[in-house]
């Protein structure tokens, strides 16, 4: 009899789990019950809003900033969000803005756009392309462009704003729209949280962002449950040896060839020191050495970006390229090499709230359709967004597609490859990306904070 109670017993706690397992289930993959209503209102009104959106996107585009030095996009970002009612406090983290609007008792919901741009010339041939030329911290010239879609990303966070102030009858709670200054460097979130994003301001349960897929055609969402981008880290090696005459290397140590040894050497790393399930990229991005044809110089700086999916594997390979680094002056009787790794630019992998994205994803699906919403895998890129789930807030970056549906497609029977992020032939076609965005955007928000 004991024995058939017991039985029992664990059949009723099973039946009982299931239960709780399926209904927190449900939760997580429900959506509000009006949001395709509320979607076909929100279309409507992009309607009219489609031309001051798009001015305001061509606009942002001809007039890109480098980190740090937004000044004149968060002016522009912040008379936008103030002609909302929005209340705007600018300088945080430098040169961010955090625009705080409250709507009763709910929830808090933090919305995010990046500001920056890239030092690049712009070679799309575009009418609104960018012609801005500055000077960067080493004094050279470079062009400034948006590379990396925050044109759209700002222009797509105005539009959500927007809307959600026509549909204020229809939620409650608190908006937390920030503009984040230096993404590009990973500095910005940082500088931002250390400013008192969350201790100065309202500190939100969910945080959203969006960014553009330089990949997926226009019209639809694309999104990964957990580990979704990349550690990133930057290295400097300085590369020493003794200058000397092009005509008599034997009387100099020649920086130029180590720094190439130490190069083709890096790439070891992923192909032999980690395990091949396990993703590693060392790229040096710039190597600058030397004056003139016939001068064998005394030095060579290399700068590398490093991406990684684990924190040991990061641990590892940063001490592989060390180690490779000095293995390679002491085979050439080198002096030892300067190898800087830079924390302030160390930006960590960003993983997606699995609950916040399954409820995410459920709305997006409501709005757009099954078939324009779908899964992808995990990509080395980084993303600072990732700081704000490291203090503590549930996070959910799901990503745009940018390109016109035909072009995806000829590059995928083998046709011309399509230009990636931070490319200068990039180009993300307005419409109808920005209208996806700003749909997807309001759907989700309200979704967390409809009635």
């Amino acid at each position: 009899m004991l024995r058939w109670r017991m039985l029992l017993n664990v059949w009723a706690c099973l039946i009982l789990g299931s239960v709780v397992w399926l209904a927190s289930w449900a939760e997580e993959h429900k959506p509000a019950s009006d949001l395709p209503q509320l979607a076909k209102e929100v279309q409507t009104w992009l309607d009219e809003d489609y031309p001051y959106l798009d001015a305001l996107y061509k606009h942002l585009h001809a007039h890109p900033e480098l980190s740090f030095q937004e000044k004149e996009t968060a002016a522009r970002l912040a008379k936008e969000m103030r002609g909302l009612g929005f209340e705007v406090t600018e300088g945080v983290g430098k040169t961010g803005l955090v625009c705080v609007l409250k709507n009763g008792v709910g929830p808090v919901v933090m919305v995010r756009t990046d500001m920056d741009a890239l030092p690049i010339i712009e070679r799309t041939g575009l009418p609104y392309a960018s012609r801005v030329r500055v000077r960067n911290a080493e004094g050279r010239e470079v062009g400034v462009m948006h590379a990396c879609g925050h044109d759209v990303h700002m222009t797509c966070w105005v539009g959500t704003a927007r809307m959600l102030v026509k549909l204020k009858d229809r939620w409650k709670g608190t908006l937390v729209f920030i503009a984040q200054p230096a993404e590009e460097i990973g500095g910005g979130a940082r500088a931002m949280l250390e400013d008192g994003l969350f201790t100065r301001f309202p500190k939100p349960d969910y945080a959203l962002a969006l960014h553009c897929d330089g990949f997926a055609p226009y019209g639809t969402v694309n999104y990964t449950e957990g580990v979704s981008l990349a550690n990133a880290d930057a290295v400097d090696i300085i590369v020493r040896g003794k200058g000397g005459h092009g005509a008599a290397p034997h009387q100099a140590i020649d920086p130029i060839v180590i720094a190439a040894r130490i190069i083709l050497d890096l790439q070891t790393i992923a192909s032999r020191e980690t395990d091949p399930l396990d993703a590693v990229v060392v790229t040096v991005g710039s190597i600058h050495g030397g004056t003139k044809h016939n001068i064998i110089p005394s030095e060579v700086h290399l700068q590398l970006t490093v991406r990684t999916m684990k924190d040991t594997t990061r641990k590892h390979v940063l001490e592989a390229i060390e180690r490779i680094a000095k293995a390679a002056a002491q085979a050439a009787r080198a002096p030892e090499p300067i190898v800087r790794i830079h924390p302030g630019e160390f930006t960590p992998a960003l993983v997606n709230d699995t609950a916040l994205t399954r409820r995410t994803v459920s709305a997006l699906k409501a709005v757009l359709g099954e078939a324009k919403v779908y899964p992808r895998p995990p990509v080395m890129g980084a993303e600072d967004f990732s700081r704000y789930a490291q203090a503590g807030v549930p996070v959910c970056m799901f990503r745009i597609g940018t390109v016109d549906p035909e072009r995806v497609e000829a590059a995928q029977k083998g046709g011309r490859p399509l230009p990636s992020l931070h490319s200068d032939e990039y180009y993300p076609v307005p419409e109808p990306t920005i209208r996806t965005g700003v749909l997807a955007m309001t759907s989700a928000v309200l979704n967390l904070l409809g009635r």
